[in-house]
């Protein structure tokens, strides 16, 4: 069944940009509720909270909100994900407010934003060279000018949107995932040329930044939600799906060998708990023959 999508469109004094979208008979997975430019954030008060997901980040100028009886300011390049239902209220920090925002929901945002490490509400900033501005002024042109019957164009700009909070934005005195993803890269350029080493171990991936096994474990926690030697397990069964795909005469052992392992029973027992099948199973079911 198509969903239809309908566009409602304010402009005031031609700077003022708000879009709603009124979603009919079956709703996306995720969808924009509505996106705009606001050049005088004017005050809120929202006791329940509001009934969908908020993004709200400042322009220029300085917005100032309660949540809960504490308050929190939000000056340029930070923003807001006020997550549904939480009450709050907020107001412009001096004479002057500039906002965007887009509001959005559907059967996947909660377990979406679960997976990027967005369990509740959060305030979030990003260093100025950061493209989530761009992205955002972006997707307000988008709903000017595009004819998005579907709410398909807007659903996978939103995707991306937010997939650029995990990346750029930073919580508290903690860095962003692009800056974790920095200090990584040249430890993960060399697994990515080492990774069929047997012998590499959590201190020889230390060694390559200088720092401590501890630190490193830290890292990777941060940037990718596990240590870093599961990060390695992870690149070496990628690697060897890539060696099964790309040919059918290369045995399991040799595979196993090239993937770093030296005994290929632990390599199938490895593939087998990290893909829920055997080598084997994998390469009929991707129509290859061992």
């Amino acid at each position: 069944m198509e969903q239809i999508m309908e566009r409602k469109e304010w402009v005031v004094d031609g700077s003022l940009r708000r879009f709603l979208f009124k979603h009919c008979e079956v709703e996306l997975p995720l969808y924009i509720e509505s996106i705009g430019l606001n050049p005088e954030q004017e005050p809120l008060v929202r006791a329940k909270g509001y009934p969908v997901f908020h993004w709200l980040q400042t322009l220029e100028g300085e917005g100032e909100f309660d949540l809960g009886g504490r308050r929190f300011s939000l000056p340029v390049g930070n923003g807001t994900l006020l997550f549904p239902g939480v009450p709050h209220s907020y107001s412009a920090k001096g004479k002057k407010w500039k906002t965007m925002y887009v509001t959005f929901g559907g059967s996947i945002a909660m377990s979406m934003l679960a997976s990027l490490g967005i369990r509740h509400t959060e305030w979030l900033h990003w260093n100025e060279d950061a493209p989530v501005t761009a992205q955002l002024m972006e997707m307000v042109e988008q709903a000017q000018h595009d004819d998005d019957r579907t709410g398909l164009n807007a659903s996978a700009q939103l995707y991306r949107f937010l997939t650029m909070i995990k990346i750029y934005g930073q919580t508290g005195g903690r860095s962003s995932l692009m800056q974790h993803l920095e200090k990584l890269n040249p430890l993960l350029m060399w697994l990515d040329s080492k990774f069929g080493d047997p012998e590499i171990g959590l201190t020889d991936m230390a060694d390559q930044l200088n720092i401590s096994p501890r630190y490193l474990n830290s890292l990777f926690r941060q940037a990718f939600g596990i240590t870093a030697y599961a990060y390695l397990i992870q690149l070496r069964i990628r690697k060897a799906k890539e060696f099964m795909s790309a040919s059918d005469r290369m045995s399991i052992k040799d595979i196993a060998h090239l993937s770093g392992y030296r005994d290929t029973s632990h390599f199938i027992s490895v593939f087998g708990k990290t893909e829920g099948m055997t080598p084997e199973q994998f390469r009929r079911l991707h129509g290859l023959h061992s």
